[in-house]
């Protein structure tokens, strides 16, 4: 459910919001900030895939000592769909929301990458910056982060309440959480949730910041 990560004394610490299958504009991103595989951390909100070509290649991303993603709904959709087979309702609805890159990559592939990644993507993470604690999952986080391993796993990475109801109301036992799911113009902050997913497989914009803008 939680994987917590202590202070990056090497290098920094960026956050990335839905990548969607954008492994170039992803690329291009973190050369942008000199990012260092070596020394650097990245942590994703998670919806490695779909809706854009190069989803296998992004989802190989999230075995990579670097790369720190949590579970999106694009990531369980894909699941479903793999454990229930091709005439099932769960294979449709991936299809329908751009599993088609499948058709390429193939199911075998696919179903094992998927099933390496998955080991590797929690429902949420925390990460210590600076002193402070920032918490990340996919969608709707809990009002309280103490809770967080007790949460509704459906609202954590299908959840719209927060953003919908306009709710500034900050999250407790956290500095800071960030979060995807949703596209938004620009990054958008209620309370201390802040909201990155610019929708990079329509707009092109893939947001990508140094975490320690969260806490100034």
């Amino acid at each position: 459910m939680l994987t917590q990560h202590q202070a990056n004394t090497r290098g920094r610490d960026f956050f990335v919001g839905d990548i969607h299958g954008q492994y170039r504009l992803l690329q291009e991103a973190l050369k942008g900030v000199a990012f260092s595989t070596s020394e650097d951390r990245l942590f994703c909100v998670g919806d490695l895939i779909d809706r854009g070509a190069d989803s296998l290649d992004c989802l190989r991303l999230a075995v990579m000592p670097w790369f720190h993603a949590v579970c999106g709904n694009h990531e369980d959709l894909a699941w479903n769909a793999l454990r229930d087979g091709e005439d099932s309702h769960a294979w449709e609805l991936w299809m329908i929301n751009g599993g088609g890159w499948i058709i390429e990559t193939g199911v075998s592939e696919t179903r094992r990458v998927l099933q390496a990644a998955l080991r590797d993507l929690p429902l949420a993470r925390e990460v210590a910056i600076d002193g402070k604690r920032v918490g990340m999952v996919h969608a709707d986080p809990p009002a309280d982060w103490s809770s967080i391993e007790k949460a509704d796993r459906d609202a954590l990475i299908w959840g719209r309440s927060r953003i919908q109801q306009g709710d500034e109301t900050p999250v407790v036992g956290i500095d800071a959480v960030v979060v995807g799911h949703t596209i938004v113009e620009r990054p958008l902050s209620l309370g201390n949730v802040h909201y990155i997913d610019t929708g990079a497989f329509s707009t092109g914009r893939l947001t990508l910041f140094d975490a320690r803008e969260l806490l100034t």
